[in-house]
């Protein structure tokens, strides 16, 4: 049949199944090819976001445990029987304030679904200098028995110049 067409003709059949076959090739074959690269590109890219947000979150979680792991290092080598407010009156014996103490109001919160409970101990220190005060929250802070400042007000005292009453609330963490 095609050797009854014209010289012309076949070049065009010719032609035309060749541009058919170019094509085919490049919808099914090229595009395709091309289409699963850049898909394989985007799904390394989201991998590799996922690997690296895997490796800050293990970074983070060996970071809170190692913090985990000291804290209750610490609260296990509390002395027996710690409370916060006799810990607190300890302190102020030792940093000398103990007189300057108007008053000591201790209370406790129940923590739900947990063993602990939060300690707190609200004391009014009145007529003491800047340095025994920074002398004491130092020694407060520093302490082995994971106990902190949580609010501090400091005003100029009415008595002579250079000194200050405070307000201040600690905390700590018990077991209930």
């Amino acid at each position: 049949m095609i050797k009854k067409l014209t010289k012309r003709d076949r070049y065009s059949i010719y032609a035309l199944s060749g541009a058919i076959l170019v094509f085919i090739v490049i919808q099914f074959i090229v595009f395709p090819s091309i289409d699963k690269r850049k898909r394989l590109k985007r799904e390394l890219q989201v991998k590799t976001n996922v690997l690296r947000e895997m490796m800050t979150l293990k970074s983070d979680y060996s970071e809170i445990e190692k913090s985990t792991r000291s804290a209750s290092a610490r609260f296990a080598s509390r002395e027996k029987g710690f409370t916060l407010f006799s810990f607190l009156d300890k302190l102020t014996g030792e940093a000398g304030i103990k007189e300057y103490v108007t008053y000591m109001k201790p209370s406790t919160t129940v923590q739900k679904n947990s063993p602990y409970k939060i300690s707190q101990v609200e004391m009014k220190i009145q007529g003491l200098t800047l340095q025994q005060l920074t002398t004491y929250l130092y020694s407060v802070e520093t302490s082995n028995n994971m106990v902190r400042v949580r609010r501090l007000s400091i005003v100029k005292a009415g008595k002579p110049e250079g000194f200050i009453d405070a307000v201040l609330q600690v905390e700590t963490l018990e077991k209930s």
